[in-house]
């Protein structure tokens, strides 16, 4: 029989990993509601900017989808697990979005205000880990950069 000897994976001080996690957990999770909610109002917004709307809740659901992957997998390599099931998602966060056919002025607002306490989230993490984790920093960096240009695309579309 043929031994496997697998290498250990290189040490991560127990102290970085858990402020990563602190930081950036919540951002997973408010991510994952995003593509969710994100999807319920791509499925149900009315109106007349239905299509560029529709297609533009298509692009911040595939963001929100990969930097949710983005900062789960940072975690996780870090050594530590990530809880983004249903039931925790739901339990741990919110969102404005409302069911059922919504026009699409109120739908953008209420993905807007889904979107805005993640950029809060992302700030803090960005200012917490300033001193901890730099490579989770610029992680909570880019993320926030592409979060507040989906961000502008929809408030784009609201201005006068």
């Amino acid at each position: 029989m043929t031994k496997t000897q697998t290498t250990p994976a290189a040490a991560v001080d127990p102290t970085v990993a858990a402020a990563s996690a602190q930081f950036l957990s919540p951002v997973v999770l408010r991510l994952q509601a995003l593509a969710v909610n994100g999807k319920q109002a791509h499925w149900n917004v009315r109106g007349a900017n239905f299509i560029a709307i529709h297609q533009l809740l298509d692009s911040v659901v595939e963001h929100a989808q990969g930097w949710a992957d983005d900062a789960a997998e940072r975690v996780v390599a870090l050594g530590l697990p990530v809880d983004a099931r249903v039931s925790t998602v739901a339990e741990k966060s919110s969102s404005a979005v409302q069911a059922g056919f919504v026009q699409w002025e109120h739908m953008v607002r209420d993905v807007i205000a889904d979107i805005d306490p993640i950029i809060t989230d992302l700030q803090a993490a960005i200012d917490g880990l300033d001193e901890v984790d730099l490579t989770s920093q610029d992680i909570a960096i880019a993320i926030k950069q592409g979060l507040e240009k989906d961000r502008w695309f929809l408030v784009a579309h609201l201005a006068e």
